[in-house]
């Protein structure tokens, strides 16, 4: 790890994203192995990610109706 990386958790840490956003994003960027291990260790988070990937404009059908202003 490096010094960049340390400063972009923390970051990351102060902006105070939901957890499973990053689960998420770790997801998006992770190299073939990586994401095997994220994989088994979320795999509720993958299959969400994966419906909703696929899902257009990300809506899956349980998903609540959003408020119109």
């Amino acid at each position: 790890m490096s010094l960049h990386e340390y400063r972009v958790g923390r970051e990351l840490w102060l902006a105070d994203p939901p957890f499973y956003s990053l689960i998420m994003a770790a997801m998006r960027r992770a190299d073939t192995d990586n994401l095997a291990k994220l994989i088994r260790a979320w795999p509720e988070v993958h299959a969400e990610l994966a419906a909703r990937y696929n899902a257009p404009g990300s809506r899956l059908p349980d998903d609540p109706a959003e408020a119109t202003a």
